[in-house]
């Protein structure tokens, strides 16, 4: 039985991922801060779920949390790195430094180190490394600067991976999804349901299990088939134009 460890499993994609694994037949180990979120999915998924509660931040509390992991999770085969936030909506000339901190800490740091932690595994077992970026790693838009450049890297880190990578037959693709609801509007808004209502509404948007399903098809391919990076939007979403800004 395969293992998978997907970041950021307490809500949205990263829950979504851990149901649509479980459901496959894998072992999921799902890591986050709120312990009360992964016992209820631990509750509802069974004994192939192993929660592990961490802040993806603190790289103490993860060895610790990684190294009290029972015998039969230690080996894992996918690392889904799905732990991320936008935080605010403000341009840059507005926005708040200790916001910008706190993504570059969550989206590109504890990212990068989780990876590191995991590649003599990864490598041992002849694994794959799932990223979730975002359309935002490529398409610009006002108020998204740090959140966008946290992507870019996102993609970019997935990229130099695949390079690094491709003798040691592990296998690394960047996930780009467009709107996606779930808690991640509420979280930009800063705990304010009705934007993050008012953002989704009569768009018929993407869905965490949209992506999970894509997540797990991804890893589920055979081990010789690499999927590079998948741009994936609802039908209503596309590309906007260049806007200007004009004098007087």
């Amino acid at each position: 039985m395969k293992t998978a460890l997907i970041t950021g499993a307490t809500s949205g994609i990263g829950e979504a991922c851990a149901r649509a694994f479980v459901g496959a037949g894998w072992q999921v180990i799902g890591t986050g801060r709120r312990a009360e979120r992964l016992d209820a999915l631990a509750a509802e998924l069974g004994d192939r779920f192993q929660p592990c509660v961490y802040d993806v931040r603190d790289d103490v509390a993860r060895d610790a949390a990684l190294e009290a992991l029972p015998d039969g999770f230690r080996g894992i085969d996918c690392l889904v790195n799905n732990a991320g936030l936008a935080v605010g909506i403000a341009k840059a000339q507005e926005a708040d430094l200790d916001a910008w901190r706190r993504m570059i800490d969550t989206n590109v740091t504890a990212l990068a180190s989780i990876t590191h932690k995991l590649l003599p595994g990864l490598i041992e077992r002849k694994g794959t490394i799932v990223m979730l970026s975002s359309v935002a790693a490529s398409y610009p838009y006002t108020g998204g600067n740090v959140y966008g450049g946290t992507k870019a890297f996102v993609r970019q880190f997935a990229l130099g991976l695949r390079s690094d990578l491709a003798a040691a037959g592990v296998r690394v693709t960047s996930i780009e999804p467009g709107m996606v609801e779930t808690e991640f509007t509420v979280v930009r808004n800063g705990g304010d349901q009705a934007a993050s209502d008012a953002f989704y509404a009569g768009s018929n948007p993407l869905t965490g299990a949209d992506i999970a399903d894509v997540v797990l098809w991804v890893a589920t391919q055979p081990a010789h088939v690499n999927i590079n990076t998948l741009e994936i939007m609802p039908v209503s979403q596309s590309f906007a134009g260049f806007q200007v800004a004009r004098e007087g």
